[in-house]
């Protein structure tokens, strides 16, 4: 059975989103058109971000219910990629907080997709 190895957000601004994700990521697309980028992660996956306006057929308006989430090394690692992006102005959702799986937050990128991080 084929791996998944992409994961495709739907975008209002494929060049918005790309600029924020490439601050985030601290990495430059690997292939940027006016209606689709990517970035190649280091585990093999892939981050597509599709223009919504260019899905066929077109997304659902309501009712995605979805995040992408970033394991890192430990708690501290967790503070420390909170207080980064909380600096350089990536609106949070929710500050740090205990969850049943460790230390977590929660980010918003330009489309509002979430963005959890945790340990």
């Amino acid at each position: 059975m084929p791996s998944p190895n992409l994961v495709v957000l739907y975008v209002q601004d494929p060049t918005a989103s790309s600029r924020f994700y490439r601050k985030l990521l601290d990495r430059e697309p690997d292939a940027s058109f006016p209606t689709y980028v990517t970035f190649d992660l280091e585990n093999g996956l892939t981050l597509g971000l599709w223009s919504a306006a260019r899905v066929s057929p077109p997304p659902p308006e309501f009712g995605n219910r979805s995040e992408i989430a970033f394991s890192v090394g430990d708690q501290m690692a967790v503070e420390a990629l909170f207080r980064d992006w909380n600096g350089t102005g990536v609106t949070i959702e929710q500050e740090p907080w205990e969850d049943v799986f460790g230390l977590t937050f929660v980010a918003l990128d330009p489309d509002g997709h979430r963005i959890r991080v945790c340990s």
